[in-house]
Parts: C-alpha cells; structure tokens; sequence
C-alpha cells in the first residue's frame, strides 16, 4: 500500500510538471518573433492599395473609344471606333480593362489589367487579345500629379518575328471623363505612335 501511494505521488508530481511544460511552451509559442513580426507588418503594407491606386480611378468606367493606328510612320491613320469597361478587380488592387472594337474590319477583343506594384514602386500592366497568343507587358511611373503613366514593355511581333519588340505605352489623364491611351515604337524613331485610344465616357 505504502508503495501504491508513493507511486500515485510521483505520478502526479510528473503530471503536473509536464502540464506546467506544456503551457509554458504554449505561451513562448504564442509570442511572436520580433523579426517575423516586423516582416509581416511590412508585408501587410505592401500588399494594401494606396495613392499610387488612387490615381488609376479616372479609368475605371463605361467609354466610347475612338481608335487611330499608323501602318506606317507617313500614312495617314486607320480609323476606327469601339467600347470599353473597366472596373476594379481583386479587393481594388488592379484595374481591368474589357475592350471590343474591329481591326482591318474584323472584330476585335482584348483585356487588360493595369495595377501598382507596391514592391517594385512601378505601374504594371498586362494586355491580351483575341487576335494574338503574346502578352504585352510593360511597366514604369507616373508623372508628379498621377495624370501621365508611361510605361516600357515588350511582346512577341507576329508580323516581324521578334521575340522581345520594345513598346511605349502612355496613359493620358486628361479630366475625370476623357483619357488617351498612345502606343509607341521606338524603333520608329520621332514618329514612333503606332496607335491612339480616346476614351470618352458615356
């Protein structure tokens, strides 16, 4: 009996220190890391639109479009008209953009996505179409007041073949209801627009 009773309080006296144990290694879990913690308030900040956001809300609507495209630098331009809406996606973080238009009098379909990059401290976007396979993607900055982005990108040229063709790509913010979209060849050299958008809102 005596060695029943010394048994059962050992083993409580090894219960209790394993609970104590475990709890303090609960607690000690619980705190986090000064470090991770730092990291994820900087994360948390970068993930989260800002200002930079702000300034792509005059795109966001229903348009009118009228589209001019130069074939070539000395050719008068190709005329065309269209529709677009564009509206934010994704909690706010991107702008995207469903265009439907005609080019060479075919029907024409594109999307695109336009963002800020809180990482990179750069404008992005991304453009695909329903008359190409390529992506043209392009980034840069904004002008101090937000109301010009220019953007620098590349896509593969059917026409030409080359796999990295550099493109210019300008957002023209003039009022809260017109905008210019302009796309450059800088192989063109001074007459480098190779098209122009203008947005009017309906």
């Amino acid at each position: 009996m005596k060695y029943s009773i010394a048994y059962l309080g050992s083993a409580l006296m090894v219960a209790g220190a394993l609970a104590v144990g475990l709890a303090l290694g609960s607690e000690n879990t619980q705190k986090a890391d000064p470090t991770m913690e730092e990291m994820m308030k900087k994360a948390e900040a970068a993930c989260t639109p800002g200002t930079a956001h702000q300034s792509l809300e005059p795109l966001v609507g229903e348009w009118n479009v009228e589209v001019k495209r130069w074939m070539t630098p000395d050719a008068q331009p190709l005329l065309s008209t269209g529709t677009a809406t564009s509206t934010w996606t994704l909690k706010g973080r991107f702008v995207q953009q469903e265009f439907s238009g005609e080019f060479m009098g075919q029907p024409f379909h594109g999307i695109s996505f336009t963002g800020y990059d809180n990482v990179r401290e750069k404008y992005r976007s991304v453009w695909i179409d329903d008359m190409s396979t390529t992506m043209v993607v392009s980034e840069g900055d904004a002008d101090g007041e937000g109301k010009i982005i220019t953007l620098g990108g590349s896509y593969a040229c059917a026409m030409t073949g080359e796999k990295d063709k550099a493109t210019t790509q300008i957002y023209r913010i003039l009022s809260h209801d017109k905008h210019v979209f302009e796309m450059h060849d800088p192989a063109r050299g001074e007459n480098s627009k190779v098209m122009e958008i203008t947005y009017i809102r309906k």
